[in-house]
């Protein structure tokens, strides 16, 4: 077995990846809005309020990881 030496390891280079900037804020945009999203269901939904009405599934689901990240709850 024959180790690589520095040199033969620097020739397999990779190249990047380049996004134009149309695509890059398509991606920033849905990112955002999946985060705002989460964001809702954890730390502002609280059933009595829900955009689901008076339904407190998501609530009772995530209650415990709302205690764990500090959002109070009742």
């Amino acid at each position: 077995m024959s180790a690589m030496s520095g040199a033969e390891s620097s020739q397999a280079a990779t190249t990047p990846l380049v996004l134009p900037i149309s695509r890059s804020l398509v991606w920033l945009g849905g990112t955002a809005l999946l985060a705002l999203l989460l964001y809702y269901f954890i730390g502002i939904d609280q059933g009595a309020v829900s955009i689901f009405g008076s339904d407190s599934h998501v609530h009772e689901f995530i209650h415990d990881g709302r205690h764990f990240l500090g959002f109070p709850c009742h």
